[in-house]
């Protein structure tokens, strides 16, 4: 009789949880980003709340008008000037200022005449197909992400919703996250020393994500932008956005929209341009990466690169922005159990000796 009580309890608690998750799905990316606010900010709460003890209210309500000031704001306005530039470059293409087959064209005529003869040698001599299909595709790219950009300014009053459950939970996770951690760590059935592994590991992978990939992220994209902007190069901001969002994966990083525009400026005449290009993107863009990540990371939570790659592009495929963390999280909590079962096997194997 009391292992059907206790069956019949545990459905009950799975059929709850599943209708709570139901419920507060439309706001996930919102909780999502609160929980991660209150993780990344609770150094800095601790630190006000000795400066100011028993003073918890005052002290969440500082951290959180930091958070406003260092994260949210700037956000917005970089939002903001973005989408001013991808409406500005998709107005110019359409008008025929902007022309990504002209480019090609200018590209494959500079062409030295053995890299030509080299081409044509390997078959690869249809440069107007390649042009013809390279300006559909890139017309269509910004017509897709202007698109998404104006639903998303339209979308304006979710957004403010969106934000405003983030930054009301990210209050009371920094006020009371200590005992809320406690309680769902209780809750949690297993052995108490594996709760508090993944927990620990759980917390030291959100910050390695963000600190290790979205601040080398913005700091790598806003150097980008800056060099393309003193290049001369349109769009320099439009440039750097786009390479802060390709170092997020290892690999791939920001040479694969550096690494192409240099090629093109040696190409077509500008060669001292592209030099520079060169050796900012080498010795500048691409060592933050190497200098930084192992600084604001640490050697505890670093996963492989290839781990950290799949579980990005999985991540954002299936969850789209908020992909980015939950992907390297799962990847990192995958490992962190496993690990820990498999100590756990070998425990009683051990002992006897």
């Amino acid at each position: 009789m009391r292992r059907i009580e206790d069956t019949s309890f545990t459905v009950l608690i799975l059929a709850v949880s599943l209708a709570f998750a139901w419920v507060v799905q439309p706001l996930f990316g919102a909780i999502l980003w609160g929980v991660i606010a209150s993780i990344l900010f609770a150094p800095l709460n601790d630190r006000l709340l000795l400066a100011m003890p028993r003073r918890n209210n005052l002290a969440a309500l500082l951290t959180l008008l930091a958070i406003m000031a260092m994260v949210i704001l700037p956000a917005i306005l970089l939002s903001a000037f973005l989408l001013q530039e991808l409406a500005g470059v998709y107005a110019r293409m359409q008008s025929g200022d902007v022309d990504p087959g002209a480019y090609f064209l200018q590209f494959q005529e500079r062409l030295p005449r053995w890299l030509k003869s080299l081409l044509t040698g390997l078959g690869l001599t249809d440069f107007e197909a390649v042009r013809a299909r390279l300006t559909a595709g890139i017309a269509a790219s910004f017509q897709t992400l202007t698109a998404r950009a104006l639903s998303i300014g339209q979308s304006a009053f979710g957004f403010v919703i969106g934000l405003g459950v983030m930054l009301y939970l990210s209050f009371f996770l920094l006020r009371d996250g200590k005992q809320v951690a406690a309680r769902v760590e209780a809750a949690i059935p297993l052995d108490p020393e594996q709760r508090a592994a993944l927990f620990a590991k759980f917390t030291a992978v959100i910050r390695a994500t963000i600190k290790g990939s979205l601040v080398v992220a913005v700091i790598q994209g806003a150097i980008g932008g800056i060099v393309f902007w003193i290049l001369g190069i349109h769009s320099a901001l439009l440039w750097g956005v786009l390479m802060a969002f390709l170092s997020l994966l290892p690999a791939i990083g920001t040479g694969i929209v550096w690494v192409p525009v240099a090629v093109y400026l040696l190409v077509t005449g500008a060669v001292w341009e592209g030099i520079i290009l060169i050796l900012c993107g080498l010795f500048i863009i691409g060592l933050v990466d190497n200098l930084l990540r192992p600084i604001l990371v640490g050697r505890d939570a670093r996963m492989p690169d290839y781990v950290v790659l799949i579980s990005t592009l999985g991540g954002l495929e299936v969850l789209g922005f908020n992909g980015l963390v939950i992907g390297p999280v799962t990847a990192a909590l995958f490992i962190a159990a496993w690990d820990i079962f498999a100590r756990s096997r070998l425990k009683p194997q051990a002992e006897p000796t």
